[in-house]
C-alpha cells in the first residue's frame, strides 16, 4: 500500500467528503474525548479517562472515518483548552506551528485550524527539530547574535491553514461544548 494508516485514512476522508471544506461533518454524532492516560492540560488529572459516545453498530469505512475524524477533532478541542488557559494566565497564542506525523497533512492542518480558531502553520523544512538544532549552533559559534535573530533567518512557513468561519465555526463550538461536557462526565465518574 506504501502509506500510513493516517495518511490512508485522511485519503478516505477526503474522498467522502468530495471537496466539501467541513471535515468535522464525518464525524457527526460522534465524540472522542482522548485522555486514554488522563488529562496532562490544562487539568493535570492523571485519574480522568476517554470518552467516545455516539458509536452504532456500524462497521464499514464510513463509520471507522467517522471516528477518526471526531478523534483529531478531540484533539483540536483538547489544544483548544490549552490555549484558553494559558491565555488566561496571560500567554497568548496566534498561531500553532505543526509538523511531522499526521501534522504532515493538510487536511489535518485545516480540522486543527477549525478546532482550535487559531492560525496553523507548517515549517518549510521537513525535520524543524534539526533546524532548531542547527539554529541554536548557529548563536552559539556567534553566526548570529541570538536565536530571534537566527530564527528570522533560516526558518520559513511553507503554508498557513486559516479557522473558517461561518457554520464551520459555530459547527465546532457546539462540538467544543459537548467535547467539555463529556469530559467533565468522565472526571466525575472516575471521582465516584
Amino acid at each position: 500500500m506504501g502509506m500510513s494508516l493516517n495518511e490512508w485514512l485522511v485519503q478516505q476522508a477526503e474522498v467522502l467528503l468530495d471537496k466539501d471544506s467541513h471535515a468535522a461533518k464525518l464525524a457527526e454524532g460522534v465524540h472522542v474525548v482522548p485522555e486514554f492516560l488522563g488529562n496532562r492540560a490544562p487539568y493535570a488529572d492523571p485519574h480522568t479517562r476517554a470518552v467516545i459516545a455516539g458509536l452504532g453498530m456500524e462497521n464499514g469505512l464510513e463509520s471507522l472515518v467517522s471516528l477518526y475524524v471526531a478523534g483529531i477533532c478531540g484533539i483540536g478541542y483538547g489544544l483548544r483548552q490549552i490555549i484558553e488557559a494559558q491565555d488566561k494566565a496571560g500567554a497568548s497564542i496566534d498561531r500553532i506551528v505543526i509538523s511531522g506525523g499526521a501534522g504532515r497533512s493538510p487536511f489535518i492542518r485545516q480540522l486543527l485550524a477549525d478546532t482550535t480558531g487559531k492560525i496553523v502553520a507548517a515549517p518549510q523544512t521537513s525535520e524543524p527539530v534539526l533546524l532548531g538544532s542547527a539554529i541554536l549552533g548557529s548563536v552559539a559559534a556567534g553566526l548570529y547574535p541570538d536565536i530571534h535573530a537566527a530564527m528570522a533567518e533560516m526558518s520559513r512557513f511553507s503554508e498557513a491553514f486559516y479557522p473558517q468561519n461561518g457554520d464551520v465555526q459555530k459547527h465546532h463550538q457546539v462540538r467544543f461544548e459537548t467535547f467539555s461536557q463529556l469530559q467533565n462526565v468522565a472526571r466525575n465518574a472516575v471521582n465516584h
